[in-house]
């Protein structure tokens, strides 16, 4: 992986990861235009989850900070009760699928990919005439059983091209939340399970091998994803903040994927 590789993908990770447009989907195109080697691309994209991972955990380090002293000093218990409920359904389903879906040639299509980012785009357009349940005032209010269906949404952002911010802020507006808490709240679900996939890359012997032969342009790729990632996830949020904001990303999925899937029609 050299400097140049390093940086864009270390860009598109900041950018993608955090606005609901799919940080995977936009990755394999990066690795369809420009030919990055499989075995190489798998490593690298695995590891700057960690940049996004620390533009998260600095984002939210007050609200996380918050959330620990409850639990801690108030013995409140509920919005960490609802982020592990959240978290359960994706980390079983990461440990028993991921393997298969990784090594599958039809989740590594661009076809795959291109679809799932149309599908979430077209529900995302019309999340407004699908069946909610009852308005909540934020993300502080949601029920075991709301926490519980985000993270059912969430195992779908295993396939490529779906988006796991996507998915879980369809899923918190589904469940009552409006836009800008839906994502606050995808937000805060993703870093145990951001958490647990960067622990399991230490403890995966090739992970390792790779890690110690690219610490250069690691640190590069990171360090973009980072400050990029921090930069994007202002963004959204201020963003999400705005009426039917969320159409504005499934229509933009929706735009790519109809480019990727015309552009493989013309080459092939």
């Amino acid at each position: 992986m050299d400097i140049f590789e390093a940086l864009l993908l270390g860009l598109v990770q900041g950018i993608t990861e955090f606005i609901p447009v799919s940080s995977s989907g936009h990755l394999e195109i990066a690795r369809q235009i420009f030919n990055f080697s499989g075995e190489n691309f798998h490593f690298f994209v695995e590891f700057i989850n960690i940049g996004t991972l620390l533009a998260l955990l600095f984002y939210f380090r007050k609200r996380i900070w918050k959330i620990l002293c409850d639990v801690f000093r108030e013995r409140n218990y509920k919005m960490a009760i609802n982020l592990i409920i959240t978290t359960i359904p994706a980390g079983l389903a990461g440990l028993l699928l991921s393997d298969f879906i990784e090594s599958n040639p039809f989740f590594g299509s661009i076809f795959t990919v291109a679809g799932a980012m149309a599908i979430v785009g077209i529900i995302m357009v019309f999340i407004d005439k699908i069946p909610h349940m009852s308005k909540l005032e934020n993300e502080n209010h949601l029920t075991p059983l709301r926490a519980l269906i985000i993270g059912v949404m969430q195992t779908f952002a295993l396939i490529p091209g779906t988006s796991r911010s996507g998915t879980t802020i369809i899923a918190g507006r589904l469940t009552g939340l409006d836009s800008e808490s839906a994502a606050e709240y995808s937000f805060l679900a993703s870093i145990p399970i951001m958490c647990a996939v960067c622990l399991k890359l230490f403890l995966d012997e090739p992970s390792r091998i790779y890690f110690g032969k690219n610490l250069w342009p690691l640190f590069l790729g990171n360090l973009v994803a980072l400050v990029v990632g921090w930069i994007a996830l202002t963004f959204v949020l201020n963003y999400l903040k705005k009426p039917k904001s969320l159409q504005s990303f499934g229509k933009y999925r929706i735009a790519i994927a109809c480019l990727v899937i015309g552009v493989m029609l013309i080459i092939l």
